[in-house]
């Protein structure tokens, strides 16, 4: 039977029940590798390091004109690397990270938004990591995921070997296990290690750099995917002080040197984290490529450097979605030189598993291409033909036509399908010329409207389930992230309901937590239309429902805690099969 849990024992052992993904063994590559996989004993293929931060524009990096800014461990990537000029994500983070994950636009993968239950990515897509995986790469990924915290959504679901990341969209969010009981998180965090919950000490940057470092130096016989997906410099802007020290300058907006000095702390782990790859001697065998996941976020002073791109975080102007991209693989292509063709992060999949000789066509067809011929400078892939990009992202739950939409050639943009801009000798996106082009206006519009019809068509902008009572997690944890329809997840009133799907007819036990209320209160849980209560004394901030009777099937699943005028919503719920 499952005890019943007051707050600090849920903070602390709340998915001490789930069962966690086996840890590869880290055999030589020969000894173990699996039929048809990539590379044989002789000729091992290369281990990939992908590096990714949060929130980190494209004029946060010194090697792009920041004046302020110091950036050295990702200045010598630049100088090394291969730099695709014009590389270009989604305006926010779940969105690329599905784009990333699967070579595919995120609006195929049911990533329409980062939140409110729309950032869960369909479990019939296949990630890059389960197609290495397949190949007999081991894979880890350390950091954030932000594309499903339940089963089968979890990373450790999703052909990862090795997994340490945070809840949801970030630490100190709703997702975060203390949330509401603490606002200092990046700090000593609680993370989810292959499916448990557990304290890491340290900062949040740190924690995550060391972990990736171990984890190489622990498959260093085999091939390895290790995905380093730094949270900073997302906010809240906590960073140890000593970082922000140099970046307190007269003149300066304080936010803008706090999220200089977590950008400052991110560049000193990865130059930990290259520098442990030359030391283990792989440093020529692996390709490293970084990029950041979205534009800058606007902070109060509208002081950050921009590099002169219009727009910020959340935005379709460049300066939304422009991020670097640095590819540097000393034994398979030469560094140090620029790339002005468009590239997206749908193409990193594509390109991986081209570089790495895995196939191609193990999965849904990929929306990217490979960039691998631009890399290696193959004469065949010269002249590059042009290509057409789409991005889009707004909130709520289905996509509108047009609505902060850009449709991307090699010359011309197409914004909101209504304006029009030659990228070629605007940059910056000042000058509107869609009356003196109508004809191109015209073109581009109908294929965004062809897009739009074919990316909904792949499954539709139905949601995806949490999947409860199930053999692999066991209890399953609801969280304000993927609460739909929620007014405001952070507030006491923030409302919303789960779209979830019982895997097993039983019995369960619920454990809800929420602000103790001051004085008697009843519960209300609902799940389709069989609704119970149950009383909440004055001081009682959790309540345990038992024996529930629940039939398969899928239900929306909603709560709430009335007490006179004031309803208030649940922090988290525990759902246990029994």
């Amino acid at each position: 039977m499952m005890p019943s849990l007051n707050r600090r024992s849920f903070l602390q052992n709340v998915s001490s029940g789930i069962i966690g993904a086996a840890v590869s063994s880290g055999r030589a590559w020969a000894e173990d590798a699996p039929a048809g996989a990539a590379g044989t004993a002789t000729q091992r293929p290369p281990n990939i390091l992908l590096i990714i931060t949060d929130d980190q524009g494209y004029g946060d990096l010194g090697c792009h004109g920041n004046p302020i800014l110091k950036t050295p461990h990702l200045d010598r990537l630049h100088e090394e690397s291969v730099r695709f000029t014009r590389f270009y994500t989604c305006p926010v983070c779940s969105p690329t990270r599905a784009c990333l994950m699967t070579g595919r636009y995120n609006y195929r993968t049911g990533v329409v938004d980062t939140y409110a239950g729309r950032s869960m990515m369909d479990p019939e897509e296949k990630t890059i990591a389960a197609l290495l995986k397949n190949a007999g790469y081991t894979t880890g990924i350390f950091g954030k995921w932000h594309l499903g915290d339940t089963w089968p959504l979890r990373p450790i679901d999703r052909g990862f070997d090795e997994s340490l990341v945070h809840r949801g969209g970030g630490i100190a969010q709703p997702s975060d296990p203390e949330f509401f009981v603490r606002q200092d998180t990046y700090f000593n965090p609680m993370l989810q290690h292959n499916g448990r919950q557990e304290r890491y000490p340290g900062y949040c940057s740190d924690i995550f750099a060391t972990a990736a470092l171990a984890f190489m130096e622990t498959h260093r016989e085999r091939p390895f995917f290790t995905y380093l997906a730094f949270n900073a410099p997302h906010t809240p802007l906590q960073v140890p002080e000593e970082d922000v020290a140099p970046y307190n300058l007269p003149g300066l907006n304080e936010e803008t040197a706090r999220v200089y000095g977590m950008i400052t702390n991110t560049d000193y782990h990865i130059g930990r984290v290259l520098k442990g790859l030359s030391d283990m001697g792989l440093e020529r065998d692996t390709i490293v490529l970084f990029i950041t996941d979205n534009g800058a976020q606007q902070l109060a002073g509208n002081d950050r450097y921009t590099a002169g791109l219009r727009g910020w975080k959340g935005s379709v102007y460049d300066g939304g979605i422009r991020v670097p991209c640095f590819i540097r693989w000393p034994n398979g292509f030469s560094g140090g030189r620029d790339i002005d063709r468009i590239a997206a992060a749908i193409d990193i999949t594509p390109t991986l598993l081209s570089l790495c000789a895995v196939s191609l066509n193990e999965g849904p067809a990929f929306d990217g291409v490979t960039l691998a011929p631009l890399l290696r400078e193959s004469p065949a892939a010269l002249p590059w033909p042009d290509r057409t990009l789409f991005f889009q992202w707004h909130r709520g739950n289905m996509p509108e036509a047009f609505k902060n939409s850009a449709v991307r050639k090699q010359r011309w943009k197409l914004v909101n399908g209504t304006e029009l801009y030659d990228m070629s000798g605007d940059p910056a996106e000042e000058r509107d010329v869609a009356p003196l082009h109508p004809e191109i206006v015209k073109e581009l519009r109908d294929a965004y409207l062809n897009w739009f019809q074919d990316v909904g068509s792949t499954r539709g902008y139905g949601p995806v389930r949490i999947h409860l009572g199930s053999e692999q997690e066991n209890p399953v944890v609801l969280t304000r992230q993927d609460a739909r329809d929620a007014a405001n997840w952070t507030s006491k009133q923030a409302g919303g309901f789960w779209e979830i799907r019982v895997e097993e007819t039983s019995e369960y036990d619920v454990t809800v937590l929420f602000d103790a209320p001051v004085e008697t209160a009843i519960l209300f849980l609902k799940l389709g239309e069989k609704e119970i209560q149950q009383a909440v004394a004055p001081g009682e901030s959790n309540a345990v429902l038992k024996h529930l009777h629940w039939n398969a099937g899928d239900y929306r699943l909603e709560c709430r805690i009335v007490s006179g005028d004031s309803k208030t919503s649940p922090q988290f719920i525990q759902v246990f099969r029994k």
